[in-house]
């Protein structure tokens, strides 16, 4: 291992092991949390070959490395026998409004499924195209092949989040996995095939039949096929849990006997209590429903369409279907679910206009396949890939839905199948009678929520302000051919508009002293990071407050946002790019809120440094204030 020693002497540097409560890594420095700051040896760390300088600060000892400080924080835990975790102590900084707190969660733990979820929704909507062509029909095996791709992420949903959502919260990816798994396991689903031994709170709207029992405690058992919030909830508390046991499980027994103890303890927990909660919380929002319902049908439609796609988010649609499904049997209609058919219109009519308006090259290829299947009624990848991360569209496609809700449930719409999604959900709303005000009801209330959400979207919601891609065909032609040319001339652009610094001037040493690199440092006026220089992604840190682009001339660009910063968790900050990418000057790479970032006291000032200086003459700018197109550092190759 190339840094074992190294880790072993900063490890018995900071006092030892058993000084160490904790230890996290950004992208230059790590990060521990000692028992006793008293007993580091500060002295010695800071005079190591490998190590840039030693830092207190935020109630952390920090010890800068540089660039590598991922590889020497895998030596670090590997030979201190720490556990591994996400490079942010969760419970560090501050943590904001419990609703962005929510969406960043979700953001978070959905991003790396995304490519996939949009991939699989389409196949489903083009699946149910070609059925309703005639091409081909449900029961042909093309179909079900077909079917099995596009459905398969969607039904095992629980699985992959497990994986994400435990990772994002500090524990071990494959015991969320498990987690999941054990949610839609199959033996479990076909228990409510047969009778119930029981059922409790009978008479009450929480009446729920017992067909199972966990060691004599009654389980509620319930769908969690494409189910997001229980798995979230469960990996959140199976994290806690391996946290907790790791504490004092002796090290010999911890690979098998940490994740045998969770798995014990939370799985139960999950099926006893998660299961319950979300099934009575359905029960609440059907009761709920009907009663505003029978009200005033009109409130009813703006309620429940705007709160339609937050109701489904949190699992709790599962309340309504019921009704539905009862309303059909016994009258030969419905009206309660026919309040929501708009949301998925208001949905796509959002991200259309993101589609449109924004230059964002990532968010436009993301939009492409989400307004597909969105039209199909698959809007899952255009809620957890697209409008929710940005926030604003969600919130106008929850206005563009109950738009379409208030047209649905003033003309008391009603729909005589249950069955059929987007498009597809048309035929749904054709009366046994003939075509009728329940057509041209739901008609037009797709054609408003649709208008309304794609209006507002483009009118308001921030998107399309990012910068034109500014690099040249030559520069394109050198990103492919970079193996076989050198460029010996690099300008780079300021990242961002602002006011420009001396980095002596910047409150951190790492930065200040020019440990970390040479450069200037930029004072934001606006809470966008472009590229500077064409290049390649070479370090983007999972909070997305810091990037690395290495350049065609081979120059290691590194922009840190803001001053300890890293303890927002991804909070406030919002990446356009990936690692490993190549990027041209111009392109928009992290959006960050500098409202909120200064509400929590930390500074702005963003370090541009150059980390192998050694290898240029570099040369300043002398401008004070500086915008996105404007020359901060001209490099040659020495």
């Amino acid at each position: 291992m190339k840094y074992e020693q190294l880790a072993k002497d900063i490890i018995a540097n900071v006092g030892g092991k058993e000084n160490v409560s904790n230890v996290v890594h950004c992208i230059t420095r790590l990060r521990f949390k000692l028992k006793d700051e008293g007993k580091a040896n500060t002295e010695v760390l800071k005079n190591m070959d490998d190590v840039v300088t030693v830092m207190k600060s935020g109630g952390q000892y920090q010890v800068v490395i540089g660039n590598h400080v991922p590889d020497v924080y895998k030596a670090v835990v590997t030979v201190g026998g720490f556990q591994g975790q996400e490079q942010v102590d969760e419970e560090e900084g501050p943590k904001g409004s419990l609703f962005s707190r929510f969406i960043d969660m979700i953001s978070s733990i959905f991003t790396p499924v995304l490519g996939v979820l949009a991939a699989s929704g389409m196949i489903k909507g083009f699946n149910a195209l070609f059925v309703a062509l005639g091409w081909l029909t449900n029961t042909s095996g093309t179909y079900q092949i077909l079917n099995a791709a596009g459905d398969a992420l969607f039904y095992f949903l629980p699985i992959f989040l497990g994986y994400t959502a435990i990772k994002k919260f500090g524990g071990t990816p494959f015991i969320g996995m498990a987690i999941g798994a054990a949610l839609v396991y199959p033996t479990l689903s076909t228990l409510t095939t047969g009778d119930p031994l029981y059922t409790v709170f009978a008479g009450t709207m929480f009446e729920s039949p017992i067909y199972v029992t966990f060691l004599g405690i009654p389980v509620i058992l319930m769908s969690y096929s494409s189910s997001v919030i229980p798995i979230i909830l469960s990996t959140f508390f199976a994290a806690k849990v391996e946290k907790w046991l790791r504490s004092f499980i002796p090290d010999v027994i911890k690979t098998f006997v940490v994740p045998l103890l969770t798995l014990l303890i939370v799985i139960p927990i999950t099926f006893m209590v998660i299961g319950p909660i979300a099934t009575w919380a359905s029960s609440l929002i059907g009761a709920g429903s009907l009663f505003i319902y029978n009200l005033s049908p009109l409130i009813a439609g703006v309620l429940l369409g705007g709160l339609w796609q937050v109701i489904v988010i949190f699992g709790l649609h599962w309340g309504l279907v019921p009704i539905a499904i009862n309303n059909v049997a016994t009258m030969g209609f419905d009206t309660i679910l026919a309040t929501v058919f708009a949301a998925s219109f208001a949905q796509i009519g959002a991200v259309l206009a993101i589609l449109i308006k924004t230059k964002d090259k990532k968010l436009k290829s993301l939009s492409i396949p989400a307004f597909i299947s969105g039209v199909f009624g698959v809007t899952e990848p255009a809620i957890y890939g697209i409008t929710l991360p940005l926030k604003k569209p969600f919130i106008i496609s929850c206005i563009g839905a109950a738009a379409g809700g208030a047209v649905l449930g003033f003309a008391n719409v009603k729909g005589y199948i249950i069955g059929g999604l987007g498009i597809f959900g048309i035929p749904t709303y054709i009366s046994p009678d003939g075509l009728g005000m329940d057509l041209w009801g739901a008609l037009i209330a797709i054609v408003v929520a649709f208008v309304v959400a794609f209006i507002l979207t483009y009118l308001f919601g921030g998107i399309g302000k990012e910068q034109k891609n500014s690099s040249n065909s030559e520069v394109k032609a050198a990103s492919n051919e970079v193996a076989a040319a050198v460029v010996q001339h690099e300008v780079i652009t300021s990242p961002l508009n602002g006011e420009v610094k001396l980095l002596s001037e910047v409150e951190d040493a790492a930065f200040s002293t020019g440990a970390l690199g040479h450069g200037l440092a930029i004072e934001p006026t606006e809470g966008k990071l472009y590229a500077p220089v064409s290049g390649t992604v070479s370090a983007l840190f999972p909070t997305n407050h810091a990037i690395g682009i290495t350049t065609d001339s081979g120059a290691d660009i590194l922009i840190h946002i803001g001053m300890d910063t890293v303890q927002f968790e991804g909070k406030h900050f919002r990446a356009h790019t990936v690692q490993g990418e190549y990027v041209e000057k111009g392109q928009l790479l992290i959006e960050f809120d500098m409202e909120e970032i200064r509400k929590a006291g930390k500074l702005l000032t963003t370090p541009v440094v150059v980390t192998n200086y050694k290898d240029f003459n570099m040369e300043l700018t002398n401008k004070k204030q500086v915008t996105t197109v404007d020359e901060l550092l001209k490099l040659d190759v020495k």
